[in-house]
């Protein structure tokens, strides 16, 4: 069962909080060619994808709770509790202040196309990339187990 709940975790990471790193930057594209209804769908997708990955941290919980009795991590591991902290943050960011600035640029370029860039392209871009940074942070922990 150990095996079965890990590969689960490893699985919902790559095809759920990859997109969720992805997405944003796919969407700045959109921002950039002045389509408003991809940047909408784009925003639309985040949120699900971020939302979804919701399921990762659960399948990790479900990793940690039946490891392995030579296993000697906890969830009080450092390396466990600061990725959760990680993605918490990542979570965050995306729902609170990526997603929006992706609706408001999408409606901005649906109504004027010149200041749709300037409103919501630099929290994107950075909310996005901190974002994402952080789950490469994880991801480094979760292999590295310091």
């Amino acid at each position: 069962m150990h095996i079965l709940i890990n590969i689960l975790h490893i699985v919902a990471a790559v095809f759920i909080v990859g997109p969720m790193a992805i997405l944003p930057m796919t969407a700045m594209r959109s921002i950039r060619a002045g389509q408003a209804g991809p940047v909408a769908t784009l925003a639309k997708s985040v949120n699900i994808f971020t939302l979804l990955s919701i399921v990762v941290a659960f399948f990790g919980f479900g990793a940690l709770g039946l490891k392995e009795a030579d296993d000697a991590w906890t969830f009080g591991s450092t390396w466990v509790w600061l990725s959760l902290v990680l993605y918490v943050i990542a979570l965050a960011i995306n729902l609170f202040l990526v997603v929006p600035a992706l609706k408001a640029a999408a409606e901005s370029l649906a109504t004027d196309a010149a200041g749709a860039k300037a409103a919501g392209y630099p929290r994107i871009a950075a909310g996005s990339g901190v974002a994402s940074l952080m789950l490469v942070a994880v991801v480094v922990l979760m292999v590295w187990k310091p």
